[in-house]
């Protein structure tokens, strides 16, 4: 079989994602016609049909839905690779760690330092990203690493737990369950909670409290995306929520009650990098960084 150049598989996702070849060519920015024999000839060397096509567009047969899954680990390998090499070739590279606001954010200072303390240490960049990106922003090489918060997990990528908390139930002033009893998980399976999103499966189950006792119960209420919404929903009477006992003691009002859960998994933060590095200002980072593990993180 010859081989696949990384142009088709490109111009492949692109089709695949739009639905549409004409879409997909301006999206590109070239012609048409071209496109469509890139496709045809990408459908040849696999020996096998990637799209289905009709009046209404086109869409990826099961091959087709099998490698647009794969190319997108394929693009972003490549993606990576290209800024890493790029980065490994400045005269001095720069160790570059990003956090999101927040524990993670207070957490990166301390794991900085420990790590300027190594006779050896280089120059580090602190990046402060947004929800959710901080795996991505490993994984396509624009950091070095991450300090991610649980549930500690993410393809590609190696994490080491450092810090951890209890969680809380925050609950509208006059719910019901805020009557200053001890709260168990149980007790929030049939309330709403709030919904974060663009969450993955583990998300979903780790933020509903359901990694330690799963439920039936159906998943509902509001859709939020960073903390600022989600004290705004409980305070509104519309969600409980599990939450960071940090974020509890940074968001003291008398429209919510924070309550302890008995057997809430602890949040934990954790550094991660990408999986079988070698970089030697990686290891050397997160080396020091262990030296702020305590025990709750380490059972997380």
């Amino acid at each position: 079989m010859a081989d696949v150049e990384l142009r088709e598989l490109r111009y492949f996702r692109a089709v695949a994602t739009e639905g549409s070849l004409s879409r997909a060519a301006a999206t590109l920015g070239m012609a048409q016609p071209p496109l469509s024999r890139a496709i045809s000839q990408l459908e040849r060397r696999l020996g096998v049909r990637l799209l289905d096509r009709d009046n209404r567009g086109v869409s990826p047969t099961p091959a087709g839905e099998t490698l647009l899954a794969e190319t997108a680990r394929v693009l972003d390998a490549v993606s990576a690779a290209v800024h890493r090499t790029r980065r490994a070739a400045r005269a001095n590279p720069t160790l570059v760690v990003t956090a999101k606001p927040g524990v993670a954010s207070t957490v990166l200072p301390r794991a900085v330092d420990a790590y300027r303390a190594l006779p050896a240490a280089g120059e580090v960049e602190i990046l402060v990203s947004g929800y959710g990106e901080q795996a991505d922003l490993v994984r396509a090489g624009e950091v070095d690493l991450a300090l991610i918060g649980s549930p500690l997990h993410g393809a590609g990528l190696d994490v080491e737990p450092l810090v951890g908390e209890p969680r809380v139930a925050a609950l509208p002033a006059g719910h019901a369950l805020a009557d200053g009893r001890a709260l168990t998980v149980a007790d929030l399976h049939r309330e709403p909670m709030p919904q974060w999103t663009d969450s993955t499966p583990e998300e979903v189950t780790y933020w509903s409290g359901r990694d330690t006792v799963p439920s039936s119960a159906p998943l509902t209420g509001p859709p939020i995306r960073d903390s600022a919404q989600l004290v705004e929903v409980v305070a509104l009477g519309q969600a409980v929520a599990l939450v960071p006992e940090s974020l509890a003691r940074a968001n003291q009002r008398p429209d919510i009650v924070y309550r302890p859960v008995r057997d809430a998994s602890p949040y934990v933060v954790g550094v991660a990098w990408l999986a079988g590095s070698r970089d030697r200002r990686v290891a050397d980072f997160v080396r020091a960084a262990s030296t702020l593990a305590d025990p709750l993180a380490e059972t997380a």
